[in-house]
């Protein structure tokens, strides 16, 4: 256990200072009085939001096993699963992106390399659902049309280099025939290649990515009703606009959980686009950002001790967690 605290309390340490720094150039007292005047209901509705999303990806993680024929894993157990993920959400190296499939092999010895590809799939349909609501939000404000063919383009090109998988398999190839240590790597990169390819199919690519749009809208769902919440009425495209070029910044830049990236794009927008006063929106980026980031590691850890207690031999120290048992047992699929 002690590595994963050791990972998150250094994000959360870099969370306070990088809050503190906002705060203090925002000025505390423009913060102070705009919370006076707060609605925290809307605060329990933006929890409420951000939880919606969580359930609506397990939807397409659900979907995904299914694809690749990995049944005979109760439903609750591979939400937990799905969910434990978060729990490395904010820290360095993205082993957050593979923890689950971790997990899974710990659990149900489902090979990582047979499940690994879903993380790819995953993060390819969050970035087609991101983008269609960049897309849609742009349309609603002047110059937004630049933002729109641009948002298109990427994501024509990302699936046309997902969808031709021409020089994945030669990679593979390459591997079979190359030194000793590449030829008992390749099985498995074989293995991934093949999952790759029946997840990011055309036919398999459509479900995902309308479950993506819709989940990440509700985050930006979250904004809007914490805006709400100082009596601001901003339109609900601008907001999730504002959200999504945010979510897409902090996706792309790497650093952890978007860390500093999204939280100056989330309140300079409300404050350059949105004509929000800037005590109110640091006010409201610190709130989503608590609402969705630091929420979702807390679901992650809540997750992570149930599944810890209804598999006692699932060790909670990341080196043992990170590392898949070696000899695997016959796949339940």
């Amino acid at each position: 256990m002690t590595g994963f605290l050791k990972r998150v309390v250094f994000a959360m340490l870099l969370g306070v200072v990088l809050y503190g720094v906002i705060v203090a150039v925002t000025g505390y007292h423009k913060i102070q009085a705009s919370l006076a005047i707060f609605h925290w209901s809307a605060f329990a509705v933006a929890l409420a939001m951000a939880t919606s999303n969580y359930g609506l990806r397990i939807l397409k993680w659900e979907y995904y096993l299914a694809r690749l024929g990995i049944r005979g894993i109760p439903k609750f157990d591979s939400a937990l699963i799905f969910l434990s993920g978060f729990v490395l959400t904010v820290t360095p190296g993205k082993v957050g992106e593979i923890f689950k499939s971790a997990v899974m092999a710990r659990t149900y010895d489902i090979s990582v390399a047979r499940t690994a590809p879903i993380v790819f799939a995953e993060r390819l349909t969050d970035l087609v659902g991101v983008i269609i609501l960049i897309i849609l939000g742009s349309l609603g404000f002047s110059g937004g049309l630049g933002w729109a063919v641009v948002g298109t383009v990427f994501v024509i090109i990302g699936l046309a280099l997902v969808l031709w998988q021409r020089p994945l398999m030669a990679i593979v190839g390459w591997m079979e025939r190359g030194p000793e240590r590449l030829q008992k790597l390749a099985p498995k990169a074989r293995e991934a290649v093949d999952s790759l390819r029946i997840l990011a199919s055309p036919g398999a690519l459509l479900w995902p990515s309308f479950l993506s749009v819709i989940a990440w809208a509700f985050e930006g769902f979250a904004l809007y009703y914490l805006l709400l919440g100082f009596d601001i009425h901003a339109p609900i495209p601008l907001v999730v606009f504002f959200y999504s070029t945010a979510t897409l910044a902090g996706a792309v830049i790497p650093v952890p959980g978007g860390l500093g990236v999204a939280e100056t794009m989330i309140q300079q927008q409300l404050v350059r686009i949105g004509g929000v006063a800037p005590g109110s929106a640091t006010a409201a980026m610190i709130l989503v950002r608590f609402a969705t980031l630091w929420w979702a590691v807390i679901v992650g850890f809540i997750a992570l001790f149930i599944l810890r207690s209804r598999h006692p031999s699932l060790s909670l120290r990341e080196e043992d967690v990170i590392r898949t048992p070696t000899e695997e047992k016959p796949n339940p699929a």
